[in-house]
């Protein structure tokens, strides 16, 4: 079957992929160990770092991770006509599992032979791959609700072909509040609704999670018909009044030469909450007023996966290259040496991809 192609989603995961690469540049910028990405503990140099950081990796970079998942969403819920659940697992998870298992072996291996990791290391990586992704691959977080996604989509598939636009809203309501959950975790009260050291499901939690904008993006699709004129004025109104809040958040937090806490620093930078959905939402928007297609756009989305899958690898190093020995004070300016990072790794993913997409069998290790 011809693989369906529509020119405003191919331009999403090409700006997507483009800006998790950005979020990982960024994070050379407030990491507080030597790793490059940001861990438990993060410190800002300077107040340079302190606004490229947020701009860059919040204001921008933070709708990366749901506009993929929207992305999904939008071509696969409804389920097609007659297609089983068994059908359906097998078509996605063919296309995804394969890759996603070589790079857990990559990343588990690879780096021994540029001393980037300990046999020590690599072995107990290799013990932790049933259960999770390897200690170098903290990007391959997303891979697993992806396939929590994909588990769930026959289940609500045919709720979504019967449900009415108002029963959708109701729904994405009950979303949109579940995103305040993060904010009152942490200012309000740590344990809500039911939760305790026996039980983690709160009242909510089927309500909560990726599973809204895989509704969100069925709900844009069928029953959002506006004009191109309004979907920019919202787009472009809940694009940057989210993005803006989401930047804002690091930077009033943030305080220069001072430790704190990644979790506290980035206190609203969680996937589902109120600013990073309401930006995700406008962006998406914008993106739907795309029509006309561009051949490298698309050729560029159809390897995007494998870029995305091997974007660390290269991102490391030419890091290391462009910021030099101290991160306060780069070989570039903090606000060119991120787009840097990202641009430099982004071209050196493509190329990468496309040489062995051109290999027989390559579908099995980059989509």
């Amino acid at each position: 079957m011809k693989e369906q192609r529509i020119p405003f989603l191919d331009y999403i995961r090409v700006v997507a992929c483009f800006l998790v690469m950005l979020v990982h540049a960024s994070e050379n910028f407030y990491g507080a160990d030597t790793s490059g990405l940001a861990g438990n503990m993060s410190m800002l140099a300077n107040e340079s770092n302190r606004f490229w950081v947020a701009f860059y990796d919040g204001g921008l970079g933070r709708v990366s991770v749901p506009l993929f998942m929207m992305v999904s969403a939008f071509l696969l819920v409804p389920m097609p006509g007659g297609q089983t659940m068994t059908q359906f697992y097998r078509r996605r998870f063919w296309r995804i599992l394969p890759p996603f298992f070589c790079f857990l072996l990559l990343y588990s291996l690879l780096p021994l032979l540029w001393g980037g990791m300990t046999w020590e290391q690599s072995v107990a990586d290799l013990k932790r791959l049933p259960f999770n992704f390897p200690s170098m691959a903290g990007h391959l977080w997303f891979m697993y609700p992806l396939i929590s996604l994909y588990i769930i989509i026959p289940v609500v598939s045919p709720w979504l072909e019967r449900a009415s636009a108002r029963e959708e809203r109701i729904f994405l309501g009950l979303f949109a509040f579940t995103t305040l959950i993060p904010w009152l975790h942490r200012f309000v009260e740590p344990e809500l609704w039911g939760e305790c050291f026996w039980n983690q499901f709160t009242a909510f939690w089927y309500c909560s999670g990726y599973l809204g904008y895989l509704v969100l993006a069925h709900y844009v699709r069928v029953h959002i018909q506006w004009d191109k004129h309004r979907r920019r004025l919202v787009g472009w109104t809940c694009f940057l009044v989210g993005a803006a809040f989401t930047a804002w958040s690091f930077w009033w937090m943030g305080t220069p030469g001072q430790l704190i806490e990644t979790p506290l620093l980035e206190w609203s930078w969680e996937f589902c909450t109120p600013n990073v959905l309401l930006a995700t939402f406008g962006l998406f928007l914008l993106f739907t007023c795309i029509e006309r297609p561009r051949r490298m756009v698309t050729q560029v989305a159809r390897l995007s996966f494998g870029m995305y899958l091997m974007h660390l690898f290269f991102l490391a190093p030419i890091a290391q290259w462009t910021i030099g020995d101290d991160a306060a004070q780069p070989l570039l300016p903090v606000g060119l040496a991120i787009p840097a990072i990202a641009l430099l790794t982004f071209v050196c993913c493509l190329l990468t991809t496309k040489l062995l997409s051109l290999l027989p069998g390559s579908k099995y290790l980059v989509g």
